[in-house]
C-alpha cells in the first residue's frame, strides 16, 4: 500500500513519467489515494529541493540577478507540476468570482477556458511568488523559503482532504481524494513538517504556520460555495499556501 500510495503521489503531484502511473486501468482505491495524501509533504520537499538548487545555481554560481533566479527556480516548479495547481487556481478563482449557485459555478470550473477572473489571479500569484522568493534570495533564504513552500502547498492538499471536508461532486479527483485523510495523521505529519522548519530557522515555522491558515481559509470558502472540494480547489489551495509561505520568507 505504501509503494502504490507513493507511485500515485508521484503520479499525480509531478510531471515524472512513472509506468502503469495515470495509464493504469484500474483507478486507486481511496486507500491508496489516502497513502499517496500522506506521502504529498514529502514529494514537495523533493520539488522544492530541485527549485532551490535551480536557485542556488543560477544566483550565487551563475551570478544570475536575484529575481531572473527566482523566475527560473518558480518555472521548475510550474514545468515539474505541469502547472496543475495554476489550472485550479484559475478555475477556482472563476468559479468564486461568477456569483453563480454551487452547480453553476462547478460546470464553469469544468470548462476548457479560462475566464477574466482566473487570468488575473494566475498573473498576481506567480508575481506573489517571484518577487517574494526574489526578496528571500536576497536576505539569503532563498533556497530553503522555495523548499518551505512547496511542503507548505502540499500540507495544505492533505489537511483539506481530511475526513469531515465533503467532496463537491460525486466522481473526479475530490471525489476520490475528500475525507481519506485521517486528523490525527495529518496533525502528525504537519507537527514533523514544522519541526524540520525549526531547524532552518523560525520564520519558516512561522511562514508553514500561516500558509496552513490561508489555506484553510480558503478551503471554508470552497465549501461553503461549492459544497466542497474538487481537484481544481486542492490547486488553488496549494497555490495560496506556497504563495503566503513565500510572503512571510520574503520579510528581513
Amino acid at each position: 500500500m505504501r509503494c502504490a500510495g507513493l507511485r500515485f503521489a508521484i503520479t499525480l503531484l509531478t510531471a515524472v513519467p512513472l509506468p502503469g502511473g495515470r495509464a493504469a486501468a484500474t483507478p486507486p482505491s481511496r486507500q491508496t489515494a489516502a497513502a499517496a495524501l500522506y506521502w504529498a509533504p514529502a514529494v514537495g520537499f523533493v520539488l522544492g529541493a530541485v527549485a532551490g538548487g535551480v536557485l542556488l545555481l543560477a544566483n550565487r554560481i551563475a551570478h544570475v540577478d536575484a529575481l531572473l533566479a527566482a523566475v527560473l527556480a518558480i518555472a521548475v516548479l510550474v514545468a515539474a507540476t505541469r502547472a496543475l495547481h495554476l489550472d485550479g487556481l484559475a478555475d477556482t478563482a472563476d468559479g468564486l468570482g461568477s456569483r453563480r449557485p454551487a452547480h453553476q459555478a462547478l460546470e464553469i470550473m469544468k470548462r476548457s477556458d479560462i475566464g477574466p477572473f482566473g487570468v488575473v489571479t494566475v498573473v498576481l500569484a506567480l508575481m506573489v511568488q517571484v518577487s517574494a522568493l526574489a526578496e528571500a534570495t536576497q536576505n539569503g533564504r532563498g533556497p530553503t523559503a522555495i523548499v518551505a513552500a512547496a511542503v507548505a502547498g502540499r500540507l495544505a492538499i492533505m489537511l483539506a482532504c481530511r475526513r469531515g471536508v465533503p467532496a463537491a461532486r460525486s466522481t473526479g479527483l475530490g471525489a476520490l481524494v475528500a475525507g481519506t485523510v485521517r486528523p490525527a495523521g495529518a496533525v502528525i505529519i504537519v507537527l514533523a513538517a514544522l519541526g524540520a522548519a525549526a531547524a532552518a530557522g523560525w520564520i519558516f515555522v512561522i511562514a508553514i504556520a500561516l500558509a496552513l491558515v490561508c489555506s484553510q481559509a480558503l478551503l471554508w470558502l470552497a465549501v461553503r460555495r461549492f459544497g466542497g472540494i474538487t481537484g481544481d480547489v486542492l490547486g488553488a489551495i496549494a497555490e495560496l499556501a506556497a504563495s503566503a509561505c513565500l510572503l512571510v520568507t520574503a520579510i528581513s
